[in-house]
């Protein structure tokens, strides 16, 4: 879902406090019939978060998401979920018309009537060449032949930690990208799930944190969750009653957590389209309460704003860090400064300012 308004201001951090996070990076499982890892192991979608502290705006965020309710598995047998379409370098590639040219890759893209689209209003596509291990994400996406359209496009090497450019969309709201944050058959078949899962929220607020790079806010209000905020099931939730695959999932949400992702049903969470999902695991996963959950602070981890790369070294290093006056419970991250003197090479923070300028189409 997208809305008219596409600002880029970004949300201030809440303080990193006492506790300290002591994440273990893990791959996440490679694309099924491919050699393609789903970004490097220190990724921030890959990183455990289950010891980072609690966020100051927690409560306010799961009120405003109504957090009475449960979740809901936004996935499963066709028509439900995101389908993804793997191909080689043979694959014939097509030039794509853009809505949101300017925040856009311009590609061409493997497009053609053997690509899977979404179904539903969004008409997402998701596009791994299992050759140059790329992925390509389109929205709204429309055509045949040699003539296609969509909304807004984004090419994402696997192998790599960028992020996109700061303000830019992609095929989700927040400028993230799709598939690394699916639910998939394979992985609760393998009995891991070693990466965060993509979610959505009805109401936003008009600002982004890292790593997200984009917003579509309905109000520019602190009490609304922003695009990257990262919710994680609460460590004393009762798994026993579950069954071995739902405990899969839900040490997922514990481990590694919810990324808000997009606008849309509060407490939706994303996965693959597949025949082969149980009805009785989605009947499992709708009793998980939302009330379960709290949103927690990542900031410690990030090593650069413009890369999604995590470090537990600066963690550590940043609360050590007894001189500087820039680490307030209010800060804006800058990649113009120039790195502290730790090893992992963090970004310094500067106390929060004026929010940056919001630009609209």
């Amino acid at each position: 879902m997208r809305t008219a308004l596409l600002g880029i201001a970004i949300l201030a951090s809440s303080s990193l406090g006492s506790t300290l996070s002591s994440t273990v990076p893990a791959a996440a499982a490679p694309v099924p019939s491919t050699s393609c890892q789903v970004f490097p192991a220190d990724n921030v979608w890959n990183t455990d978060i289950s010891t980072l502290p609690v966020h100051a705006r927690s409560a306010q965020w799961l009120a405003s998401m109504a957090s009475t309710t449960n979740l809901h598995p936004d996935f499963g047998g066709p028509p439900y979920g995101f389908p993804f379409n793997v191909v080689d370098r043979t694959h014939a590639s097509v030039s794509v018309t853009f809505q949101y040219a300017s925040e856009s890759d311009a590609g061409p893209y493997p497009l053609g009537t053997d690509t899977g689209i979404e179904n539903g209003s969004d008409r997402h596509a998701l596009i791994i060449n299992k050759d140059t291990c790329t992925l390509d994400e389109l929205f709204l996406l429309s055509g045949s032949g040699s003539t296609w359209s969509a909304g807004s496009g984004a090419i994402f090497p696997l192998g790599s930690n960028a992020l996109r450019p700061l303000g830019w969309t992609s095929a989700d709201a927040a400028g993230l990208p799709i598939f690394p944050g699916l639910v998939r058959w394979d992985e609760v078949q393998a009995g891991a799930i070693n990466h965060a899962i993509r979610f959505t929220a009805a109401q936003t607020d008009r600002s982004f944190l890292w790593p997200a790079r984009h917003q579509a806010g309905t109000a520019a209000n602190p009490s609304l969750p922003p695009m990257g905020a990262r919710f994680r099931l609460k460590s004393g939730y009762d798994l026993t009653r579950f069954s071995p695959q739902a405990r899969v999932i839900l040490r997922a949400f514990q481990h590694y957590g919810l990324i808000l992702a997009d606008n849309g049903s509060n407490w939706f969470f994303s996965g693959t389209e597949d025949a082969a999902w149980p009805d009785s695991l989605l009947s499992e996963l709708k009793t998980v309460p939302a009330a379960q959950f709290e949103a927690i602070d990542e900031s410690s981890l990030m090593v650069d704003p413009n890369s999604a790369a995590t470090s537990r070294g600066c963690a550590a290093a940043a609360a050590a860090d007894p001189v500087s006056p820039t680490h307030t419970a209010s800060h804006y991250w800058t990649s113009t400064l120039p790195p502290r003197s730790c090893a992992c090479a963090c970004p310094k923070k500067i106390a929060a300012g004026p929010a940056a300028a919001r630009l609209t189409r």
